[in-house]
């Protein structure tokens, strides 16, 4: 018998096994499908591109795809991953049937992008009518976060071009759906961008914010119950005037550049004024204060606007900037909320932070690259990411409890979607039995049996 050497065991590998499934966590992701009504509502969107005589139903090719990139892949070959598996994922057409119907949606444009989208919106208020008290919009608001993201090309790609972080790329405008403390979020818009287009385009913010209210319940369409929350790139007239428009009535908390003239107007502030920002638990922020701003800085700007600026002692390391004043750093957003306190509505605009995470999460998901070469295309690889997205917040949202509701897409396929497990068929049943030893096997079969509670789809 031979001595153990090293720090793992030595371990006989032969081909040949039967009926295991790699992946097997995965079926939280296709039992979601199902519950959410997803399939039948994609398929339904896209049968006008359904050939006669055609094997694949084209609805069930786009899901394979968005499955794969949820489960981590990042271009259209990944779709394999899961033709290995057809005991859990069914028949998934062919790599060239793949590529074939993306260059057909890609050839049709607009009309394929907004069956999708309308597919999608579709299921999302199914969804947060499953969810109840855990949906976004159960606490009577929906805070909509825009955030610009760099993707980096590693090649020349249609209107890939330099950014302004001297990268070459592209600079797609997202838009998530905020869960809150209790939830990650979801996207709603992904509009693709030349590299570069400008941060603080109106235009392309207006657009942006029109395709994220499509997506949501025709309840928050308008009104103040529906906040758009974004950086100092949407602080401009145009589309703060755009979303105060009379008849739509948003609520909106944008970041604001600090100018010349709200710099001085801040070393007017007297001390009297400052208000001691406060943190989530609603205990005072050390080092920070809190003020409003009046006078002729609101000139020019929608009635109602409120311009609110905060003072705070700089990290260690930081470098003040121009803007700073006395040794604070100074940053400034205006709204439109009224009847709640300026430190309440400080840290709720501060809270946008939340999209930082959202985008960590699509670029782990299909947007570190875009795979494919002309921008008609590429749009059509946002929305498979897109809706990967959808499914990996809206598995948690309707299976998940606890800290596992905040899992991010890596975490969710290293600790669930990567379990393997055996396919046994008896009689007529199939039956998935997952790895007893995985340490997460019951949190696995918990989600698929609250799941299993929901009604199914009509």
């Amino acid at each position: 018998m031979k001595k153990r050497t090293g720090s793992y065991p030595c371990v006989r590998v032969e081909g040949g096994g039967r009926e295991v499934v790699s992946q097997a966590g995965g079926v939280l992701l296709v039992e979601a499908v199902r519950k959410t009504g997803l399939d039948q509502a994609i398929s339904a969107a896209l049968s006008p591109w359904r050939k006669q005589r055609a094997v694949h139903d084209p609805g069930k090719v786009l899901l394979d795809m968005a499955l794969a990139v949820a489960l981590g892949g990042d271009c259209l070959a990944d779709v394999g991953m899961l033709r290995a598996e057809p005991g859990v994922f069914g028949p998934v057409a062919s790599d060239p049937t793949v590529s074939r119907l993306v260059d057909a949606l890609a050839g049709v444009g607009p009309r394929a992008l907004g069956a999708i989208r309308a597919a999608r919106a579709q299921v999302r208020e199914h969804v947060w009518k499953l969810a109840g008290s855990s949906a976004p919009d159960a606490g009577g608001q929906v805070i909509v976060d825009l955030d610009g993201v760099l993707v980096l090309a590693h090649s020349e790609k249609q209107d890939a071009a330099a950014t302004w972080k001297k990268t070459f790329g592209h600079h797609p405008l997202m838009g998530f759906v905020d869960h809150g403390r209790g939830g990650i979020g979801e996207p709603v818009v992904g509009l693709l961008r030349p590299g570069n287009a400008g941060s603080n385009t109106a235009a392309d913010h207006i657009t942006t914010t029109q395709l994220a209210l499509d997506q949501l319940p025709k309840h928050h369409r308008r009104g103040r119950r529906t906040l758009i929350r974004t950086d100092s790139a949407g602080g401009t007239h145009d589309f703060v005037s755009w979303l105060a428009q009379r008849g739509r009535w948003l609520s909106y908390s944008v970041g604001m550049t600090v100018s010349e003239a709200i710099h001085e107007h801040v070393l007017k502030v007297p001390a009297s004024a400052w208000t001691p920002a406060i943190e989530t638990d609603g205990e005072a922020r050390d080092g920070a204060w809190v003020a409003e701003l009046t006078g002729k800085l609101l000139n020019g700007w929608p009635k109602g606007l409120r311009l609110i600026v905060r003072k705070e002692r700089p990290h260690p390391g930081a470098q003040l900037r121009i803007t700073d004043a006395d040794g604070m750093r100074i940053t400034c957003f205006a709204t439109n909320t009224t009847g709640r306190l300026i430190a309440a509505l400080e840290l709720r605009h501060r809270l946008r932070a939340r999209a930082e995470d959202r985008i960590r999460a699509a670029r782990a998901t299909g947007l570190r690259n875009l795979p494919l070469h002309d921008t008609a295309q590429n749009r059509v690889w946002m929305e498979i990411v897109q809706i990967a997205l959808d499914l990996l917040a809206w598995m948690p949202m309707l299976a998940l409890t606890g800290r596992a509701r905040l899992w991010e897409p890596r975490r969710l396929r290293f600790r669930l979607f990567s379990a393997a497990g055996q396919l046994v068929t008896t009689g007529r049943r199939r039956i998935l039995r997952l790895a007893r030893h995985w340490p997460w096997t019951d949190e696995i079969t918990a989600a698929l049996e609250r799941l299993a509670l929901l009604p199914d789809p009509g």
